[in-house]
């Protein structure tokens, strides 16, 4: 097992793209070059035959045959941020020239370039200034005569394996992906551009399958605080990027709307003139969609995720009629699933996942004057398929007598959020936090909020799980200062001492905000 460290193969790949120095691929049929240490020796590794087929047609190369070299694998050493184990420093990425996209692929290149054209400039200058320097040195050959053309792709005459499998042939198919996946989302752009095989891998979502079930995943939080603008941060370096705008729609635009992340996927729900409407973002595409409708269409209600499946719960409809449905869905198909209902209808709840099942929390049952609040909490089983109740289950409630006591609050629904299986909450009047016993079925105070994580009555502020570690976001109300803070804190550590990860200059009102583990 790699134990979590990116392998060195991969590095060759990114370090000699920023770098341009030595190839560490082939292009244009060309061999790869020798890479030594420092004391000029090598390491015996080889790779070969990583290009792209479709510009052989265009290779008017004419140097004389030439053994291939060794490639020189460099040796990794990383730091961590959740799962993903990297240091731009010591892979020796130049993090200046990492293009900034959620999955690192940049949006000209997207939009503008056909897939043939991905690799980057550097790389082709550095391609064509290391071929005029070598011409003279032979130093790079034909293809082998135990080599022949099939679809476009070399494979050596009497094995028929194409390089379609190979990606990292040396290693074989199945350890290069224990490689690549071990990579930050952040550089597989640049591990796209290498060759046809890579760009395959990492844009038609494979990766992620096998990051998935490799437990190898790495938490990017997407926050919008512009109507109609979203942007995702990269915690472990430190990056900001901007997704594409939202299709406009007035009325969309001024709804309420409730978020969700789910697989590579990023759902926004919102409301047309006369029915409710999903938007989905994929990073895979880096693009909007119309989202898969709900078999129940809701807003209002409570949600989480839970690898490539979401469940959807409560609610109210287009009528306003409070909902005890609930329903599951998978982004790997992108359809819905209805669930059995819960025990109790209820609108304004929140959900998480914990101990694989689901939890919904709190929110308000009954009608007009019926109206009350929901002390209690529903536990869903995924196996047997059935909803359990759990008194005293929404934060800063757990003392009270019973749910018709409870008068119907003006504030956001229970700000909750499970990290190592544990349930946190913030509350927002004392700015506290505080977490669920379990076994007593009771809040305890642990700590306090970051102080400048301020709301109104709860809106406007964002408590979420982001891997190992509990996340706020949030800005003061003051007049003038248009900023948000990003603030962390690893409950493993201790008592709340809250880590600022950033600030930005922004909107101070987080209208939604959402966790993407892929």
């Amino acid at each position: 097992m790699l134990e979590n460290r990116s392998c060195e193969s991969c590095l060759v790949f990114a370090r000699s793209c920023q770098e341009e120095t030595k190839w560490a691929y082939m292009y244009n049929g060309k061999r790869p070059l020798e890479l030594a240490d420092s004391d000029g020796c090598c390491r015996g590794n080889k790779l070969s035959k990583l290009y792209d087929s479709s510009n052989d047609d265009n290779n008017t190369d004419t140097s004389s045959p030439q053994d291939s070299r060794d490639l020189v694998l460099p040796d990794s050493r990383y730091q961590s941020y959740g799962d993903i184990k990297q240091s731009d420093s010591a892979s020796g990425l130049d993090s200046s020239i990492i293009h900034h996209h959620p999955i690192g692929l940049d949006e000209t290149d997207l939009n503008n370039r056909s897939d043939d054209d991905r690799l980057s400039d550097s790389v082709e200058d550095s391609a064509k200034e290391q071929s005029e320097d070598d011409d003279d040195d032979n130093s790079f050959s034909d293809p082998p005569e135990d080599e022949e053309e099939e679809d476009g792709c070399r494979i050596h005459a009497g094995n028929g394996s194409s390089d379609l499998d190979a990606l990292i042939e040396p290693c074989g198919r199945d350890n290069s992906i224990n490689c690549l996946i071990r990579c930050s989302r952040s550089d597989y752009g640049s591990i796209a551009s290498l060759n046809r095989n890579f760009r395959s891998l990492v844009r038609s979502g494979e990766i992620y399958k096998y990051r998935r079930q490799n437990g190898v995943v790495e938490h990017w939080v997407y926050v919008s605080c512009r109507l109609l603008q979203w942007e995702a941060f990269d915690p472990f370096r430190h990056r900001w990027m901007n997704l594409p705008r939202m299709p406009p729609n007035e009325c969309f635009t001024f709804s309420d709307k409730e978020s969700l992340a789910v697989g590579t996927e990023l759902l926004v729900f919102g409301k047309e003139v006369t029915s409710q409407v999903i938007y989905r973002y994929s990073i895979l595409t880096n693009s909007w969609t119309l989202g898969t409708s709900m078999n129940d269409p809701r807003c209002l209600f409570g949600s989480a995720s839970l690898g490539e499946i979401a469940i959807l719960a409560g609610g109210c409809d287009s009528q306003g009629n409070i909902l005890s449905s609930a329903e599951m869905y998978d982004s790997e198909t992108q359809k819905w699933e209805t669930l059995p209902r819960m025990t109790k209808p209820r609108k304004m709840c929140s959900g998480v996942f914990m101990d694989k099942k689901f939890y919904v929390i709190g929110g308000i049952g009954g009608v007009g004057k019926d109206a009350r609040v929901l002390t209690c909490g529903e536990e869903y089983d995924l196996e047997t398929r059935k909803w359990t109740e759990i008194p005293n289950m929404s934060p800063g409630r757990s003392g009270a007598a019973g749910d018709a006591e409870m008068p119907v609050p003006a504030g956001a629904p229970p700000l909750v959020a499970v990290v190592n299986n544990e349930l946190y909450a913030a509350d927002h009047a004392d700015m506290d936090v505080k977490k669920y016993d379990k076994e007593r079925k009771s809040w305890l105070t642990v700590g306090r909020l970051p102080e400048r994580a301020v709301s109104m009555n709860g809106w406007g502020l964002a408590f979420r799980a982001c891997g190992d570690r509990l996340i706020v976001i949030g800005g003061p109300r003051a007049f003038g200062e248009g900023f948000i803070e990003l603030n962390s804190w690893a409950p493993s550590e201790g008592p709340p001492q809250w880590n600022l990860l950033d600030r930005k200059q922004s909107g101070n009102f987080v209208y939604n905000c959402a966790v993407m583990g892929c």
